[in-house]
């Protein structure tokens, strides 16, 4: 019988795996995730971990890192909450620290284009399979999947991604009203604002604190938009250089584990190793409060016929931003015949080679990438 001690140190022992090696962003750690969890270890249905793809984009905050968070308290409670976030943040922000300390203190970025090069139509490649997975559960109706296209199309069109999954999910429930005409209203709907005072605080450190805590407990969508938040916070202020922000950025997005780790980067360009860690920990609480929020409700929403037609919508608007970052992505990456011949191999892999653990196509990608740029 397993002990609860076991049960973290396999948590711990997964997450730290995933912080380390999930370069690309939410939608690859979510489908290294699904392999994990879903496919090789059977902590959960699919069904199950599609409604936690869903609850991550109901909430502010980090999507992939409040997705770890779900899948720890499925299997541990509240402390497999902490651990889970905690491994998969730390590697990231170790990382991070390391490039800002060198940014610091040499004023310029080692060169990965030539690997960045490879990873990202490999990523591209990993983001389709879960995709195509997720997207044949998600898929439960007709109805749904016009919703779900309409949704890409909006997000395509430049719609924000919030309102497009908060609007399917109402287009859901009137769906459902309308197809079961008379049936009581009786589902229950968490609502969090979260509103952040302004007042003027004094410590450089409790400042950072501050200003990245009501970024993670207000933002919603893409790293863009964090960057519009952190150039209206550092860069109109002539707290940071756009050209620091942008960096801080490109950290944040070459480095495994959350984009959101560019807030390590930030405080350590503003007040070093103190900084970064009030800056680190301001960005990610919000998210460990709201999963312990959210979580134990999700089960309930489940038992409500409303309010299982409002998670069947947002699971597949879920899937049709995933599907609008691919083509974004795809529109910027697969630019020439080395850059779409790494996405095939990838994707030829990914889909044969079912068992193959994500990191090595992600690897793999960064090898062929290097040694194409060569020729």
């Amino acid at each position: 019988m397993k002990t609860e001690g076991s049960s973290l140190a396999e948590i711990a022992k997964l997450f730290l795996k995933l912080g380390t090696i999930g370069f690309g962003g939410p939608a690859v750690h979510i489908a290294m995730m699904e392999e994990e969890v879903v496919r090789k270890k059977g902590w959960m249905t699919e069904d199950h971990f599609l409604d936690l793809v869903g609850a991550t984009n109901l909430i502010p905050g980090p999507n992939s890192t409040e997705m770890t968070m779900h899948i720890g308290h499925e299997r541990a409670g509240w402390k497999g909450l902490i651990v889970a976030g905690c491994c998969f943040i730390i590697p990231a922000v170790l990382i991070t620290a390391a490039f800002a300390w060198a940014y610091q203190s040499y004023g310029q970025l080692p060169q990965v284009k030539p690997f960045l090069y490879g990873i990202q139509p490999a990523i591209i490649a990993v983001i389709v399979s879960l995709m195509i997975r997720l997207g044949r559960k998600a898929l439960k109706s007709i109805e749904l999947g016009v919703i779900g296209l309409l949704a890409a199309v909006a997000v395509l069109a430049g719609f924000n991604e919030i309102y497009a999954l908060f609007g399917g999910g109402l287009a859901g429930i009137l769906l459902h009203l309308f197809k079961s005409p008379g049936k009581s209203v009786n589902g229950v709907f968490p609502f969090v604002l979260l509103q952040i005072s302004n007042a003027p605080v004094h410590s450089t450190d409790f400042r950072l604190f501050w200003i990245f805590l009501k970024i993670g407990s207000l933002l919603y969508g893409s790293g863009y938009v964090l960057f519009a938040f952190l150039d209206a916070e550092f860069v109109a202020k002539g707290i940071l250089s756009k050209q620091q922000l942008i960096d801080a950025i490109a950290v944040g997005q070459f480095t495994p584990g959350p984009v959101f780790s560019s807030a390590t980067f930030i405080g350590w360009q503003i007040n070093g190793i103190n900084g970064a860690i009030a800056a680190t920990a301001g960005i990610f609480a919000p998210s460990f409060l709201l999963v312990a929020f959210l979580n134990p409700l999700i089960p309930k929403l489940r038992k409500s016929a409303l309010m299982s037609a409002f998670l069947d919508t947002i699971n597949i608007v879920s899937i049709a931003i995933i599907l609008s970052v691919i083509i974004e992505m795809g529109r910027a990456t697969l630019l020439d015949w080395r850059t779409i011949l790494i996405a095939m191999i990838s994707f030829f892999i990914t889909s044969y080679f079912k068992k193959m653990n994500t990191a090595f196509i992600v690897s793999g990608g960064a090898l062929l990438g290097y040694l194409l740029t060569l020729l």
